[in-house]
């Protein structure tokens, strides 16, 4: 339960209330923080499953806590963008998209866990998470960065809609998967 892998999905557990907090503070200080503290989070995603794999420390308690972690911190950050309007309008739209599909998607899993299907993370999810997982760090940055780089927020904005695209279909895929097994299962 302490090793490594497992200490860094609980540090981005615990970020999340850290981050949601970065949202109360006023001025361009509180984007700059969010901002750091969903890059260090984000980092320690791809640094837990490396260093299970390569410690050979992989647990069930990491395997679940894992995208639970994950997910935690991307509906936190998405929340709260739109809370202060950076995502907005019909960019909306792609939020809830990448919402709906990462609970869909646990569903999903979980269905499957009972069935003891195991359903991969496939390369293009892999992208879809880092797609998004950049343009959230833009919209972070939003107007803050705007002050830097008049198009931060429109760059996140873009990618936010790349990543709900990417989201669909990957999320499609997961779906196809389940649809199989649920009517191999009905047979």
């Amino acid at each position: 339960m302490l090793n490594i892998p497992n200490l860094l999905t609980y540090g981005r557990i615990l970020a999340v209330p850290l981050l949601v907090g970065c949202f109360f503070i006023d001025g361009d200080d509180g984007h700059w923080y969010a901002l750091s503290i969903f890059i260090v989070a984000s980092i320690t995603d791809f640094l837990d499953g490396f260093l299970a794999r390569r410690m050979e420390l992989q647990t069930s308690l990491g395997r679940m806590l894992d995208p639970i972690a994950d997910k935690l911190l991307v509906a936190a950050a998405l929340l709260m963008l739109a809370a202060i309007g950076t995502i907005a309008g019909y960019a909306l739209f792609a939020a809830v998209i990448i919402l709906s599909r990462e609970i869909l998607v646990s569903g999903l899993r979980e269905f499957l866990a009972e069935l003891r299907v195991s359903v991969p993370v496939s390369r293009l999810a892999k992208w879809k998470t880092a797609v998004q997982m950049v343009a959230i760090c833009f919209l972070l940055a939003g107007p803050a960065g705007d002050k830097i780089f008049p198009y931060i927020t429109l760059i996140g904005l873009i990618g936010i809609w790349m990543a709900a695209i990417l989201t669909l279909y990957t999320g499609f895929d997961y779906f196809k998967t389940g649809i199989h097994h649920l009517m191999d299962e009905r047979s």
